[in-house]
């Protein structure tokens, strides 16, 4: 799971034009501020990891992930 995660905001990156980014990349990173991931992106992002999983990963609203760690420690309690 962890590396399908990583992949989905691997491949966001690249779509974004964000290659560089990718080499200091890892489950610490922050969304926004150190991968740059806008809200678009972020729900882009959202969208991908539900179809992968086939879960509502955010369905209560108030859960908002700020790292790569998040989602994967989120999804570990879901899954």
């Amino acid at each position: 799971m962890e590396d399908k995660i990583k992949d989905i905001i691997g491949q966001i990156m690249i779509d974004n034009g964000d290659q560089e980014l990718l080499k200091s990349y890892s489950n610490d990173s922050n969304l926004k501020d150190d991968l740059g991931l806008d809200s678009f992106s972020l729900a882009l992002m959202t969208v991908q990891i539900e179809d992968e999983f086939g879960i509502d990963v955010f369905s209560d609203g108030n859960y908002i992930p700020k790292t790569v760690k998040d989602i994967i420690n989120y999804l570990n309690v879901l899954l």
